[in-house]
């Protein structure tokens, strides 16, 4: 092995880069040679080679796991698909991918092999790291527990009948994601990390991406503050974690909602526009009680007075009045939601008229009396599109007409799929290919 050139290491530990030609793997690991996956195969080098160095050739990629050495067919497809210099990787021993019924996929309740995490220690972030997805250590003391300084965000990766891997507006997430790090007293996220770190953790999981109506591979990343100090002040070292769920449809039934009117999920000058955890475990105790008397979720109303709708559950809200979509205009109050602003783009570019304004809960009874509240639905990335057929106000009950395929939100709802899974054109610039 005199001739290869050692190069810098990529990977610490775990993985190792080298370049070796045909002739020195029949000299140095022998011909046990059998299929690893797609556009690869695998060799069993035992303890052959060193798992601390890289080597150079010019003929054929491989890649050190262990005591397996991957074969690429070439340089390009390793750096393009997986690896950088920029990730640490460390890849399952044991695949839970056997265990999947994707045939019955609930929401939030199995999780792929892998996970993203990136720490900020000491002003910078460090290299960020795909591992095994599992548990980990954290202190009492962990800031975090104690102040809420903790974001997340949702996205959902699709598959179209191809087998092209696809993500929608996965540029928007991040952008968001550091809206609500500033907000929450954070460091952004660099797209670097954001991006770049999600394709390649979906790259490692693909098998994991379910294709069907309704079906997504759900992308979480959490990010909170890691300060093992109780003093209350913003954290000084953080931590990004991105895991990902096979998943199907959010609701199975169109909802029965409750307009709330003493407790608020937020208000003016709050958190209401960042994606912060506190904002939605600060809801569950009134929708338990809401649950308690037969609603599924609530319609948020302003802390003000109590007056205008503002979200619905966890997701934006919109109505149609007669053939108008009207939804709350965007406030500090409220979220600003991808499918929300997706809805409202492809509902304008299919002549359906738009309105973004106050909606009192008055109008809503008004304008279901008068036999104008044709339908009611929450829109946001778990759920899509949830139609709504009660809502519940001070005793009284508004019955919503029967969902149609006439219906603004189906409309919609199909154009949405149809753009998502590739089955037509993306005027928009929506969908990225993996």
């Amino acid at each position: 092995m005199h001739a290869l050139k050692k190069e810098k290491l990529l990977f610490a530990h775990y993985f190792t880069i080298i370049y070796l030609s045909r002739s020195t793997i029949a000299q140095y690991f022998g011909n046990k040679v059998f299929t690893f996956g797609s556009g690869c195969k695998c060799v069993d080098i035992k303890t052959k080679c060193s798992y601390q160095s890289y080597f150079s050739t010019h003929k054929t990629s491989f890649l050190v796991y262990k005591t397996h050495l991957l074969i690429f067919k070439n340089k390009l497809d390793l750096d393009r698909k997986i690896f950088s210099m920029d990730f640490k990787i460390e890849l399952t021993e044991e695949s839970r991918l056997n265990t999947v019924d994707f045939s019955n996929l609930v929401f939030g309740k199995v999780f792929s092999d892998h996970m993203l995490v990136a720490d900020f220690e000491n002003g910078k972030w460090n290299t960020p790291q795909i591992k095994p997805y599992g548990k980990f250590l954290v202190a009492p003391s962990m800031s975090a527990l104690h102040h809420a300084q903790s974001i997340f965000e949702g996205l959902k990766v699709y598959k179209n009948e191809n087998g092209d891997i696809l993500f929608f507006r996965l540029e928007e997430n991040q952008k968001r994601l550091n809206v609500s790090a500033e907000r929450m007293c954070m460091p952004a996220v660099p797209k670097e990390i954001f991006i770049q770190g999600i394709k390649k953790l979906v790259e490692i999981d693909k098998a994991f991406i379910p294709s069907g109506d309704g079906l997504s591979l759900y992308v979480r990343p959490i990010y909170f503050a890691t300060d093992e100090a109780i003093g209350v002040k913003a954290s000084q070292n953080y931590r990004l974690i991105i895991f990902t769920t096979p998943t199907g449809p959010f609701y199975s039934e169109p909802l029965k909602v409750k307009i709330e009117t003493h407790y608020s999920r937020s208000a003016e000058g709050g958190t209401g526009y960042a994606k912060a955890a506190g904002n939605y475990g600060g809801s569950f105790y009134p929708t338990k009680k809401a649950m308690e008397e037969g609603f599924q979720q609530l319609i948020w109303t302003d802390a003000k007075e109590n007056k205008y709708v503002e979200e619905s559950g966890a997701m934006n809200l919109m109505f149609a009045f007669d053939d108008v979509l009207v939804t709350p205009s965007l406030s500090a109050s409220k979220l600003a939601g991808i499918t929300r602003d997706s809805i409202i783009t492809l509902a304008k570019s299919l002549g359906i008229k738009v309105e973004e304004r106050n909606i009192s809960v008055d109008e809503i009874i008004e304008k279901h009396e008068q036999g104008k509240l044709k339908e009611a639905f929450g829109v946001g990335t778990a759920a899509v599109i949830a139609p709504i057929a009660i809502i519940g106000y001070k005793g009284q009950t508004i019955n919503l007409p029967a969902i149609a395929d006439t219906n603004i939100s189906r409309i919609i709802a199909l154009e949405l799929q149809k753009i998502r899974t590739g089955q037509t054109a993306d005027k928009f610039g929506w969908m990225e290919k993996l």
